[in-house]
């Protein structure tokens, strides 16, 4: 299969590896010079140094071209870029294949799932969906073995499209239930910034595992109010990165919550990241998705008030861990 992906960052540069053990893959990035140098060197400086490229692994800064001969397009891009390159792509005249997208968010003001942005956008004839589970870009891109889970609306193209990605280091697993895989894709990353202040502040392992237990709780219930599946939820895409995104030291958002113990500011933090970290954006979407839907998420709360409002990180843990006890699961 001819396989495009679209973002030369870190995860997708590291999943075009993956992919190219089995097919013919192009890997697009929009920085010329970046491009340049990988075609040079082998190996993506700026994001994976110590990762050498597949020799059959294809490098393009061209949209049209890389596009051409696509059966499958793969969008590594960040919430924040996938409407208008889903733009791109209805507008480039290229025959109707399938498009898939790893971002994990909200769009900004809309308060849009990824999917709900591609309908918006993408032509009937495309196929669609999304490819989300517990995957740090360094992880696939060295070879080490990942599961992920691939939802579409249409389970046919989920089927298909799970198998041409499956191989023994990266297990592809196939869902209809989009929005459930996009939800605790979204949120996750939110909990992650929560656990990362729970680590910073030593808080301990009893009170992280508490933290993660009851965030899984939260995305649930969003997550169901949206129409997602509770097995979704606890599965690969919910659970499973959930727990990834919050105790591994790879992680970006846990990183957010990290700085935010040492009390430093926002700006601060995401000049030392030098990398998106979607939680940030996130929590101001889920944030007024519970608060319109009439969810309960106090930790979603908590990293939003620290987050734009501005209130001291310690005092917000404090309100967390002095708020009235009640049933664990409540109808």
């Amino acid at each position: 299969m001819n396989i495009t992906v679209i973002g030369a960052g870190a995860w997708g540069t590291a999943l075009a590896i993956s992919v190219a053990a089995r097919h013919c893959v192009t890997l697009w990035g929009r920085d010329v010079a970046q491009i340049a140098a990988m075609h040079a060197a082998r190996c993506n400086q700026r994001y994976l140094p110590d990762v050498s490229l597949p020799e059959n692994l294809s490098l393009s800064s061209d949209f049209s071209a890389a596009l051409k001969d696509a059966e499958l397009v793969i969008l590594a891009v960040p919430t924040a870029a996938l409407r208008l390159t889903l733009q791109r792509i209805a507008q480039a005249g290229h025959p109707a294949c399938g498009v898939v997208w790893l971002c994990k968010g909200f769009e900004a003001h809309t308060s849009l799932l990824p999917h709900q942005v591609a309908e918006q956008v993408l032509p009937s004839d495309f196929h669609r969906g999304v490819l989300s589970g517990p995957s740090f870009a360094l992880e696939v891109a060295r070879g080490l073995p990942t599961a992920l889970v691939m939802a579409s609306a249409d389970e046919a193209f989920a089927q298909r499209t799970a198998q041409a990605l499956h191989h023994s280091r990266l297990r592809v697993y196939a869902s209809n239930d989009v929005i459930g895989v996009e939800v605790g894709g979204a949120v996750k990353n939110v909990m992650a910034i929560a656990a990362g202040v729970c680590d910073g502040m030593q808080l301990g392992n009893n009170a992280r595992a508490a933290l993660i237990t009851r965030g899984l709780a939260e995305i649930t219930r969003l997550g169901l109010k949206l129409g997602g599946r509770t097995e979704t939820l606890g599965g690969l895409s919910g659970a499973g990165d959930l727990i990834l995104t919050c105790t591994g030291d790879l992680s970006r958002n846990r990183r957010v919550g990290l700085l935010l113990a040492q009390e430093l500011s926002l700006d601060e933090i995401l000049g030392q990241l030098g990398h998106v970290a979607e939680g940030v954006y996130a929590v101001r979407e889920a944030h007024q998705l519970a608060l319109r839907l009439g969810v309960d998420m106090p930790i979603c709360d908590a990293v939003y008030r620290v987050l734009y409002d501005h209130v001291p990180t310690r005092e917000m843990v404090a309100q967390l861990l002095n708020r009235t006890a009640s049933l664990e699961f409540s109808h």
